[in-house]
């Protein structure tokens, strides 16, 4: 395990934030390019029908998107979950902190997405532990004050599989890891899974190998989502029986179901160029934008309903679901 955490803190890892983009039912927070739509038609050039991004990175018009985390209280009212920006992101709106990682001995290549590619990591539907390698992708991390809790890689130390139980003084983040092998041939397929698969043994981190219906590698994508559950800390508020008060917006209370959606969208060649130059944080071989300019990219909701606030039930009067 020591190996692992050395392994994951030495890496290469692009590692910037995507600003709230627009927060909505329609898989409700959205972040990256402005060209998001409903269809997602994967013929569709985003950079070029963007207009901006709220990623720091400016040639990234991806996009990006969870599910949204709700307060659920005692007199069985719901409340959106605020978020804050990530640690050392602090200054972005919320939103998602992406990861793009090569591979961790600094030399073996990977092939980039490509226009018109998009995949899923988990399954909304999901309310248990599956035990295979898409469940076991995620964890939770509950933080004490000011980052507290963090010397370790994500699915380490204290982190669980489903969202905690206990109050979180600093916070939970949520990690998605998406699959790193890719068929060559498929941008996308049906269940959005089918065309890229988990190494066949080993990880990706000690470069375990692609199956062989699934021989390219392409990055390890991953997501990070941090939830602002301070001020919901009073257990009186919660329910009679302390279970824990969170619940994902498709009904989930569990935490298993949580999910990342990804449709690639950069400029050009630019993460091609980013992953053969094994490009940490600061990359000089891609263009940045300020917060600022990130935070100002915004989209409006298609579904206009009342989002926050005290609610009487989730959002589209989505049930809440246990198995």
């Amino acid at each position: 395990m020591a190996q692992h955490v050395s392994a994951f803190a030495t890496a290469p890892m692009l590692r910037f934030s995507c600003s709230q983009l627009v927060v909505e039912r329609l898989d409700p927070l959205i972040v990256g390019g402005n060209a998001f739509n409903v269809s997602m038609d994967p013929r569709n050039d985003l950079p070029a029908l963007s207009t901006c991004t709220s990623c720091t990175l400016s040639e990234d018009f991806s996009n990006y998107w969870t599910a949204v985390l709700y307060f659920r209280a005692r007199n069985g009212t719901f409340k959106r979950v605020p978020q804050i920006g990530n640690q050392f992101l602090e200054e972005a709106n919320g939103g998602i902190t992406v990861y793009y990682i090569p591979p961790y001995d600094g030399h073996t290549n990977v092939t980039a997405f490509r226009q018109g590619f998009r995949m899923i990591v988990g399954n909304p539907m999901n309310r248990k532990n599956t035990s295979t390698a898409e469940a076991l992708s995620m964890s939770y991390r509950c933080f004490e004050k000011n980052w507290g809790q963090i010397d370790t890689y994500p699915g380490g130390g204290n982190d669980t599989r489903n969202l905690p139980n206990y109050p979180c003084p600093g916070g939970i983040r949520v990690n998605n890891f998406f699959p790193t092998c890719w068929d060559g041939v498929n941008l996308d397929s049906p269940d959005h899974k089918s065309h890229v698969a988990y190494p066949s043994s080993g990880r990706f981190e000690n470069n375990g190998p692609c199956p062989s219906t699934h021989p390219v590698k392409i990055p390890q994508l991953m997501y990070e989502t941090v939830w602002d559950t301070r001020e919901f800390n009073d257990k009186s508020l919660w329910p009679d029986d302390g279970s824990q008060p969170f619940v994902f917006s498709m009904g989930d209370p569990t935490g298993w179901g949580h999910h990342g959606d990804y449709v690639f969208g950069w400029k050009g060649d630019a993460l091609q160029r980013a992953m053969d130059n094994f490009c940490h944080v600061d990359c000089p071989h891609l263009k940045n934008q300020t917060y600022e300019q990130a935070n100002k990219c915004t989209q409006a909701p298609v579904v206009h309903e009342q989002i926050d606030g005290w609610l009487k039930t989730l959002p589209g009067e989505e049930p809440i679901t246990y198995d």
